[in-house]
């Protein structure tokens, strides 16, 4: 029995010893950030981006376009399945006709006018079923 205790306290002894032992022998990872940019950055004007990365200048979008894409979107809207709404576009005002169904459809047509109109007036001739 004092046999079996001494080699339990004796393995134990060397366990714990080789646990020390092994994080002492290597050194520790270096866990220091190198820094992102220097610390003293030179003293020169605004800094300009490259020609080749500058974003051509918006031309504003044809009174064709705008229609295109007011059609577009109330064509494949699904909340708009059931209407009949068209939209007329000319320099000064997005001109929407047709009928709906519900408050809610209209001013959804309205809204996606709106969004696609740019300095354009929206002018609504929509006729809701709903209401008489």
């Amino acid at each position: 029995m004092k046999r079996t205790m001494c080699a339990c306290l004796l393995l134990a002894a060397a366990s714990l010893f080789a646990q020390q032992g092994g994080s002492q022998s290597s050194p520790p990872p270096p866990y220091a950030t190198p820094p992102t940019f220097p610390d003293q950055r030179p003293e020169t004007g605004p800094q300009q981006m490259p020609p080749d990365t500058q974003a051509p200048p918006q031309r504003p979008l044809s009174s064709g376009e705008v229609q295109g894409q007011i059609q577009k979107q109330l064509d494949t809207d699904p909340a708009l399945d059931g209407t009949a709404v068209k939209a007329t576009v000319d320099d000064k005002a997005v001109v929407l006709s047709g009928t709906v169904e519900t408050e809610r459809q209209h001013a959804l047509v309205l809204r996606i006018a709106e969004s696609y109109a740019g300095d354009r007036g929206v002018k609504d001739k929509i006729t809701i079923r709903g209401t008489a």
